[in-house]
C-alpha cells in the first residue's frame, strides 16, 4: 500500500520520532536473538535508508510513511520468523517502487540476494500489461518462486499488514484489496502453511468486503461461548485432570472458529448459524518427551480420553500418518461430553503447532525448503508451457496449489494427495494421463462408482479403463485439478470441429432429409426439411438456403424411443436382449409404467445416423406383442 499523500499530520502531540524508533528497535531486538552482529548493523543501515528514502512521505491515515517498513519488517522477523535478508527486504520492499532510488542502489549497498527480492516486489510500470496490472503483479511473484519462496513470504507480510491498516482506505480500495487477499493471499498462505496469517487474512478479507455479516457473527460467536462457557470449563478440566493423573503434561483449552470459517462453512451446507456443527474445537497440546514417539503419545491420550467418553463413530481424522500437503499434523476426533453434546478435540505435539505457525519454513533445512520450490516450479513451468494466461493462470496455479488437500489411496496403499471436491477423473490423471484418458468407471472403497464422483480424505480409488471411452466435454464440469483439466482440454481441442450446427428445435441427425441455412457469421445450420423454424426461415431468407452434405462421422446423438407394447413374461427381457445382444448396442436409461396390461417403456440411447434408428425401429417392432416404436431425437 504505497503512495505519495500530503494528508496532514494528525494531531499535535504525537512524537512520530519517539514511535519509528522504539518500534525499528523492537524489530533489531527480535532480530538479534537469530543473526550475527554484521547482520543486524546491515538491518539498521536498510532501516536509516529506507527511513530517508520515504521521509517525504505519509500514510492515507496522516502517519509517516515509514511506519508502514517497519511493521511489515516486524511481521516477517516476529511472525514468519524470516531471515535476516528477507527482514532486510521488507524495510526496502516500496523504496524502488515510491522514491527514486534504483534497484542497482539496493544491489551496491545491500547485495544481490536482498536486490533480487526487491525487484520481485516493486511492480513493474508498463504502457501494455500482459494480462492486467494485478495479473501481472500475481505472476511476477509467482515466477519468482523457480529461484526462492522467501519473496513470498515478504509479500505476506506486507499484505498483513495493508489488511490490518486498510480502515483508512476508500470502500472501493478496501473492497479490491480484501478481493486480491481472498482470492489469492489467504490461500496462498494456507498452501506454505502459515496458518495464523492465513486465518487472521481470510477474516480481515471478510470484515471489509460484508462488514455486516462480519460483525453479526462475531455477535452470535460472543453469545455462544457465553452460553456454553461453563459447560466446556467443566469438560476440559476433567480432561486436564485426567491426563495429569496419568503422567501427561498438556495444555487443554477451547477455541471458537473465527467469523470467516464459520461463514464458509454456512454458505457450502447452507446452514445457519445455530445448525452448524462444531462451531467450536477443544485442543490438547502435549510436550514431547524424549525416547518417546509423538504418535505413541497421542495414541495414549486417545485411549485415555475414549475410556472416560463414548467416542462418534466415523470421527476420526488422523492427520498424524497422513499430514495436509501443507504439513499440518494433529489428530481430530469426536467425544460425548457428559451435557449430551459431540465435541470435536484435537490432539497434537508442541511440535505441531509450531509447525502451523511458520509452515514451510518450520524445517529449514535446505531440501525441504528446496522441495517447496520444485514443487512450484513443476507447475508454474508446466502452465506457461502449455500456453495459458489471462486470468486462467491464476485460476490454475489456485487450482493447483491453494484449494485445501485430501488424500486418497491407490489399491496397492500408494497415498495420493487430490485438491478438495477432486474426483476420479482427477485422481486418474495424477496417476498417469493415459489412465485419465481412457478411464471409464472406477471403484471407490470396493464399490462401484462414476469417475464423476466427489472423493473423500481416505478413500481407496482403483480405476478402470476401455481403449474405446475417451474425454467428454462435461468431464470439465468434474475435474478440479490443473493436470486433469489441462489433459481433457487438449484432447478435446485436437477433435475435429463440426462442419454445422443443428436446429436446437429439430434435432436432426445425419440421413435424414435435412437443408441448411448460412446465418450472418457465415456458420451453417441444418435443420429437417419438415421443420417448422426451417419453414419460417424459407419463407423470410430463402436466399441464405444451402446445400449440406451431413455426413455420419465419430458423434454420437442421443436418441429417446418410445415403445407401447402388451405386458407379458419376459416382454422387457426381450427388448433388452433386442438391443443389446442382437444389436449390440448400449442404453443410457430405461422407464417403464404398465397400466391395465399396456407398457411404456422410454430408453435413451446413443445412434450415430438415422440408418441406425432404422435399424432399431425395425428389430424391436418384429417382437411379439411390440405395438409401436417411435424414436424422438434429442439436443
Amino acid at each position: 500500500m504505497s503512495g505519495n499523500d500530503n494528508t496532514p499530520r494528525p494531531a499535535n502531540g504525537i512524537d512520530y520520532d519517539k514511535i519509528v524508533a522504539e518500534r525499528a528497535q523492537h524489530v533489531f531486538d527480535v532480530m538479534t536473538s537469530r543473526a550475527s552482529k554484521e547482520d543486524v548493523d546491515r538491518l539498521k543501515a536498510a532501516f536509516e535508508f529506507a527511513r530517508e528514502a520515504h521521509s517525504r512521505q505519509k500514510r492515507k491515515s496522516g502517519e509517516p510513511y515509514i511506519l508502514h517498513p517497519i511493521a511489515v519488517a516486524d511481521i516477517a522477523a516476529s511472525e514468519i520468523n524470516l531471515d535476516v535478508n528477507s527482514v532486510i527486504t521488507a524495510f526496502l520492499h516500496d523504496v524502488v517502487e515510491d522514491t527514486p532510488h534504483t534497484i542497482e542502489e539496493i544491489q551496491s549497498l545491500f547485495g544481490e540476494d536482498v536486490a533480487f527480492l526487491v525487484k520481485v516486489l516493486t511492480k513493474q510500470k508498463k504502457d501494455k500489461y500482459e494480462m492486467s496490472k494485478q495479473l501481472d503483479n500475481f505472476k511476477q511473484m509467482l515466477n519468482s518462486v523457480q529461484y526462492d519462496i522467501r519473496a513470498l513470504l515478504v509479500k505476506l507480510s506486507d499484505r498483513l499488514h495493508n489488511m490490518r491498516t486498510l480502515s483508512s482506505m476508500r470502500t472501493d480500495k478496501q473492497m479490491k484489496i480484501a478481493g486480491e487477499t481472498d482470492y489469492f493471499y489467504a490461500p496462498l498462505a494456507t498452501r506454505l502453511g502459515l496458518y495464523d496469517v492465513k486465518t487472521e487474512l481470510e477474516n480481515l478479507s471478510l470484515r471489509f468486503r460484508c462488514p455486516q455479516e462480519y460483525y453479526e457473527l462475531e455477535r452470535r460467536i460472543r453469545d455462544d461461548e457465553n452460553t456454553n462457557r461453563e459447560k466446556l470449563r467443566v469438560f476440559i478440566e476433567e480432561i486436564s485432570v485426567l491426563l495429569s493423573a496419568n503422567g501427561i503434561k498438556a495444555r487443554v483449552f477451547y477455541d471458537y472458529r473465527r467469523p470467516y470459517s464459520l461463514w464458509r462453512k454456512m454458505h457450502k451446507y447452507g446452514d445457519d448459524f445455530d445448525h452448524l456443527k462444531y462451531r467450536h474445537f477443544v485442543e490438547i497440546v502435549f510436550k514431547e518427551e524424549e525416547g518417546v514417539s509423538e504418535k505413541e503419545t497421542v495414541l495414549r491420550i486417545y485411549s485415555l480420553l475414549t475410556d472416560r467418553f463414548k467416542e462418534k463413530p466415523g470421527g476420526i481424522s488422523n492427520y498424524i500418518d497422513s499430514p495436509k500437503e501443507n504439513g499440518y499434523q494433529s489428530f481430530h476426533l469426536k467425544l460425548l461430553a457428559d451435557y449430551g453434546r459431540w465435541e470435536e478435540v484435537h490432539i497434537c505435539s508442541e511440535r505441531m503447532v509450531r509447525n502451523s505457525r511458520f509452515g514451510c519454513l518450520s524445517d529449514r533445512k535446505e531440501g525441504n525448503i528446496r522441495r517447496w520450490i520444485n514443487k512450484f516450479r513443476g507447475v508454474l513451468k508446466d502452465i506457461a508451457q502449455h500456453g495459458q494466461d489471462g486470468t486462467n493462470f491464476i485460476e490454475n496455479v489456485v487450482a493447483s496449489f491453494y484449494n485445501d488437500d485430501i488424500m486418497t489411496f491407490t489399491p496397492q496403499g500408494k497415498p495420493v494427495i487430490m485438491p478438495q471436491k477432486a474426483t476420479p477423473i482427477d485422481f486418474a490423471y495424477e496417476i498417469h494421463s493415459q489412465l485419465g484418458l481412457h478411464a471409464k468407471y472406477c471403484r471407490i472403497n470396493g464399490r462401484l462408482a462414476s469417475i464423476k464422483q466427489p472423493l473423500h480424505r481416505g478413500d481407496i480409488v482403483e480405476i478402470f479403463t476401455d481403449p474405446e471411452a475417451h474425454p467428454e466435454p462435461d468431464w470439465l464440469d468434474h475435474s478440479v485439478s490443473y493436470k486433469a483439466r489441462r489433459a481433457i482440454t487438449s484432447y478435446l481441442s485436437k477433435q475435429p470441429k463440426p462442419e454445422f450446427l443443428r436446429c436446437d428445435h429439430c434435432h436432426p441427425i445425419p440421413g435424414e432429409e435435412v437443408i441448411g441455412f448460412k446465418g450472418p457469421d457465415g456458420k451453417i445450420t441444418v435443420h429437417k426439411r419438415d421443420c417448422s423454424v426451417a419453414i419460417r426461415l424459407a419463407s423470410q431468407l430463402g436466399d441464405n438456403i444451402v446445400s449440406v452434405n451431413y455426413r455420419k462421422d465419430h458423434t454420437v446423438y442421443p436418441v429417446e424411443l418410445l415403445i407401447t407394447c402388451i405386458d407379458r413374461p419376459h416382454m422387457i427381457i426381450d427388448i433388452m436382449d433386442c438391443i443389446s445382444n442382437k444389436l449390440a448396442l448400449s442404453v443410457e436409461s430405461l422407464n417403464t409404467s404398465t397400466e391395465d396390461a399396456i407398457v411404456s417403456l422410454k430408453i435413451r440411447m446413443g445412434v450415430h445416423d438415422f440408418s441406425e434408428i432404422q435399424t432399431i425401429t425395425a428389430a424391436i417392432n418384429a417382437i411379439p406383442d411390440v405395438e409401436e416404436v417411435r424414436a424422438t431425437t434429442l439436443n
